[in-house]
């Protein structure tokens, strides 16, 4: 549905297409209420679509006696477990404990024991070093004293967005990516009564009207509702991730260690085929409309942790598929370092305009009904969620959902696509069910995605939609003419369009998702720097990495 056809008035306007969106998307389409959802970029664009891709309780919380907030987490961590299987799924994890280590093993038992009895089960063990290095024998042994295993969940973010945002459509509501809001109309009362929306690329304008707006922008929450405390506001952070060839990090379950350099935790997560590494935490001062992307420091701090903790297996850049960079909308609190900010959730409400910002993936739906009891007042009075209503619908597993697939691949599809993934198998070729190589995405979720899910760019379908652009090397580029054969019919360009889709889309991979090394190379390429130039700084980079990897001590935090 474009612009043209929109109906002119709504019960209630969602501004931001992210994970925080769509959760009150899906709550409010529960109730008797006519929904509007915008998003001025592409759904997920932003930070949801890239994170650690954990659905966890918070280890770091325990540590900072946020115990309410430990235990929402993982009481919703275990909601989406039983809701949404093959989307949300169970992930173990090992954590090694070495000498002169904080936090150590007695603080990490008593954690650990917490977050069971918050999951009502038993669900951590620890190991010697022996039986540890058994478990991980690629680990460095120097120092370590044994290890915990215990267990979290995993998901594809971007696909839980879309699936909420699906089904909420399913159940009437409207949802509408490339779709800004120009301005926030109110009354003489400063009551709002509306928005004015744009297409960003059509340039078509509408104005439509509504009594309750909620703007959950995330890091772009201030532009539209400036913060009502004048000594707390956001704070945006960057968190950047690598993503590496499996073969070059063989790890069955999630791998969580301290960093060396600064004792924070990073995760090391076998993800779609690949290994995630990461993240970050760093001031993100750069503008917000320009896609983040990992910087030479953040390559470095990464890099430095992953060799210290598996000096054995020789990991260096060329194993890494790329990297990716999310801006976190954290409310300050005037901590120094960014990692001692809270992510607990902000709730401002402004005579109709309700702002909700800050918060985890994990808790999205405690920050959606948060949001909607601040609205309530101006709803029409009738209109009543259920607080105890499953965030998905159930899904109908169809019987003639087999051809030859596996147990595991069919319990994918469901979780991602809910029961339109009988209609992708079913109206596949028998080619496209094979999985492309190195992910678990099946050829024919192209075709489908392509055709029933808003498209309007080639990085939505390849960063989002499906996620091919971070898992195989060079965003995908081998696989291109393919791409465009099977969805050429659902994408109706011609073949300019093609040339011009697929030339922005590798700008844009290169801008954000490759190394910085390989960004300079593409510079070159394109004559926007010197040869000399770029053996300079690449001369630079290798020096660096070439110290720090001799030299393991350094003074810096990231």
């Amino acid at each position: 549905m474009g612009l043209q056809n929109l109906p002119k008035t709504w019960d209630l306007i969602i501004i931001g297409g992210g994970i925080t969106g769509a959760g009150i998307f899906r709550e409010s389409s529960q109730m008797n209420l006519s929904v509007l959802l915008v998003e001025q970029k592409d759904f997920a664009w932003g930070t949801s679509s890239r994170s650690s891709k954990l659905v966890h309780g918070g280890l770091r919380y325990l540590k900072e006696g946020q115990f309410l907030m430990a235990k929402i987490a993982v009481a919703e961590r275990e909601r989406l477990l039983k809701e949404a299987p093959g989307l949300v799924e169970s992930l173990g994890f090992l954590l090694p404990i070495y000498e002169d280590q904080s936090p150590g093993r007695r603080t990490m038992q008593v954690g650990l024991s917490l977050y069971d009895i918050m999951a009502r089960e038993r669900q951590h063990h620890y190991y010697d070093a022996e039986a540890f290095i058994q478990m991980v024998p690629h680990i460095n042994p120097n120092g370590l004293k044994g290890g915990f295993h215990f267990l979290d969940a995993q998901v594809d973010d971007a696909r839980l967005v879309l699936r909420l945002i699906h089904e909420s459509v399913a159940s009437g509501a409207c949802a509408l990516n490339y779709t800004a809001v120009r301005q926030i109309d109110r009354d003489d009362d400063r009551h709002v009564v509306g928005v004015e929306l744009e297409d960003v690329e059509t340039h078509e304008i509408k104005k439509v009207s509504s009594p309750a707006v909620i703007n959950a922008t995330g890091s772009w929450a201030e532009k539209l509702h400036p913060s009502p405390d004048p000594q707390r506001h956001l704070r945006p952070l960057r968190g950047s991730h690598l993503l590496f060839e499996a073969a070059a990090i063989p790890l069955n379950e999630g791998f969580c260690f301290m960093h060396p350099r600064d004792n924070r935790p990073v995760f090391m997560i076998p993800w779609e085929g690949a290994v995630l590494a990461g993240t970050t935490d760093l001031d993100h001062p750069q503008d917000l409309s320009i896609e983040p992307n990992i910087a030479e420091a953040e390559v470095t701090y990464l890099m430095e942790g992953i060799q210290a903790i598996f000096p054995s297996l020789d990991i260096s850049l060329a194993d890494c598929l790329c990297a990716f960079a999310g801006i976190r909308p954290i409310l300050s609190e005037g901590k120094l370092k960014p990692s001692d900010e809270s992510r607990e959730h902000v709730v401002w409400v402004d005579h109709g305009l309700v702002t909700v910002t800050g918060g985890k993936l994990t808790t999205f739906r405690r920050l959606a009904l948060d949001a909607l009891k601040a609205v309530k007042s101006f709803l029409p009075p009738d209109k009543i969620a259920d607080r105890k209503a499953p965030v998905f619908s159930k899904v109908q597993k169809l019987p003639d959902l087999e051809y030859g697939l596996s147990m595991k691949t069919r319990r994918r599809l469901y979780g991602r696509y809910g029961s339109a993934a009988d209609t992708i198998v079913r109206t596949a070729k028998a080619d496209d069910l094979k999985t492309i190589k190195g992910t678990h995405t099946l050829w024919a979720e192209l075709a489908y995605v392509a055709e029933n899910e808003q498209i309007r760019h080639l990085s939505d379908l390849l960063l989002r939609r499906v996620r091919i652009g971070l898992l195989t090397p060079h965003g995908g580029k081998a696989y291109l003419k393919r791409v465009q054969k099977l969805c050429k019919k659902s994408l109706p360009w011609d073949r300019r369009r093609w040339k011009e889709e697929i030339n922005l889309y590798l700008t844009q991979w290169n801008h954000a998702h490759a190394l910085p090394v390989r960004r300079a190379e593409v510079l070159v390429q394109r004559k926007f720097i010197s040869v000399k130039a770029l053996r300079a700084v690449l001369s630079s980079i290798y020096h660096k990495f070439a110290s720090r990897k001799k030299h393991r001590k350094s003074s810096g935090t990231i």
